[in-house]
C-alpha cells in the first residue's frame, strides 16, 4: 500500500493532489490544510471523478495530521504565496514558522517518510525541512529544477519553433536570482541549443528563465504558477513511488560535487525510492561551474539568515 501526502490545499497543493490521483500511482493521497471543509470537499470532489477519468487511488482530505500516518512521500506546499514585487526571499521569516510547525507534524506520525519540500524560499525551506526532521539528507529534497526546466524549455521552443517534446533543456543552482540556466546541456532535436539559437538570444531565454516565477505573478496580480510546478513535483513523486532511477534537476544535498558541499543547491540527481539515490557530475562549461558556486555562496548566506531568525526567536 502507498501514500502520498500533500500538505496544502491551495492550488499547487490541490492541482499536484489531482496530478497525482490520476497518475494512479499510488493507493491514497492524503491533502491536509488548516482551513476546515476544504481539503475534505477538494477530495470529495476528486473522488467523485474516478469514474470518469479511469483512476482507483483514493483521496482523503483532512485537517488532523494523524490522517496522514504511514506516508511514503509527502509534498509541502503550505506557505505564504509570492505577489507581485516580492522576492522568494520576502517570504522567508513567515515561511520558516510553517515549515518547522509541518514536518514537526509530520515526523510524529511518518518518520519514514521522503520530503519533497515546494515552499519558498526553495533552497532554504528545504534546509530548514531536513534540519528539524532529523532525516537522513538523501530523503529530503527540494522541487525547483524541474519546474525552472521546463520554462527554459518552453521559451527555448517558442524562440525556435521545434517542437516541445523535442527540447532538453536543464537548470541548476538556486531557485531564484542565482539560478544557473546550463546552456551546454540543451538540446533541440538531439543537438546542442548552441546550433539552433545566437548567443544573444540565449542569454536572453536564460534572463527570462530566472525571472520566470515573476512573470506569472505579476501577470495573475494575485497567487502564483501551479499548473507547472505541480506537474514536476507530480514528475518526482512518481520516480521516487515507482523506484524508477529518473535523472531530474532537483535541490539536493550537496557532497563535493563541483566541488561544493554542504549545501542544498540545484543538482541532476536520480531519484528513486530512496529519494535521492545519485547526484550527477555532468561536464559544465567554466562559466557554469562558476556561476553554481556562486548559487552556492548565496545559498549559505540565506541559510545563516535563517539560523539568526531562529536564534533571535529564542
Amino acid at each position: 500500500m502507498s501514500k502520498v501526502t500533500v500538505v496544502g490545499a491551495g492550488k499547487y497543493g490541490s492541482t499536484t493532489a489531482q496530478r497525482l490521483a490520476e497518475a494512479d500511482i499510488a493507493d491514497e493521497v492524503v491533502i491536509t490544510d488548516i482551513v476546515e471543509g476544504l481539503p475534505q470537499g477538494l477530495a470529495l470532489d476528486m473522488n467523485q471523478s474516478r469514474p470518469v477519468v479511469g483512476y482507483r487511488t483514493l483521496v482523503t482530505g483532512t485537517n488532523d495530521y494523524a490522517d496522514t500516518a504511514g506516508s511514503d512521500v509527502v509534498v509541502i506546499t503550505a506557505g505564504l504565496p509570492r505577489k507581485p514585487g516580492m522576492t522568494r526571499m520576502d517570504l522567508l521569516e513567515v515561511n520558516a514558522g510553517i515549515v518547522t510547525n509541518v514536518v514537526n507534524q509530520l515526523m510524529e506520525y511518518s518518520p519514514e517518510a521522503i520530503l519533497i519540500v515546494v515552499t519558498n524560499p526553495l533552497d532554504q525551506m528545504t534546509t530548514l525541512a531536513a534540519e528539524v526532521s532529523g532525516l537522513p539528507r538523501h530523503k529530503v529534497l527540494g522541487q525547483a529544477g524541474m519546474l525552472d526546466s521546463a520554462r527554459f524549455a518552453h521559451f527555448i521552443s517558442g524562440a525556435t519553433g521545434a517542437d516541445i517534446l523535442d527540447i532538453e533543456a536543464v537548470t541548476l543552482g538556486s531557485h531564484g536570482a542565482t539560478m544557473v540556466p546550463v546552456p551546454s546541456l540543451c538540446k533541440v532535436g538531439g543537438k546542442p541549443l548552441a546550433e539552433a539559437l545566437d548567443a544573444d538570444t540565449i542569454d536572453e531565454l536564460v534572463d527570462r528563465t530566472r525571472s520566470g516565477g515573476a512573470e506569472i505573478v505579476g501577470l495573475l496580480k494575485t497567487g502564483s504558477a501551479y499548473y507547472a510546478p505541480s506537474a514536476a513535483a507530480a514528475a518526482m513523486v512518481e520516480a521516487i513511488l515507482t523506484d524508477s532511477g529518473a535523472t531530474m534537476p532537483v535541490c539536493a544535498w550537496t557532497e563535493g560535487q563541483y566541488g561544493i558541499e554542504g549545501v542544498y543547491l540545484g543538482v541532476l540527481a536520480k531519484l528513486g525510492a530512496s529519494g535521492v539515490a545519485e547526484i550527477l557530475e555532468t561536464p559544465l562549461t567554466e562559466t557554469e561551474v562558476a556561476a553554481l558556486h556562486e548559487a552556492a555562496v548565496a545559498v549559505k548566506e540565506k541559510v545563516e539568515d535563517l539560523r539568526q531568525l531562529g536564534q533571535d526567536g529564542e
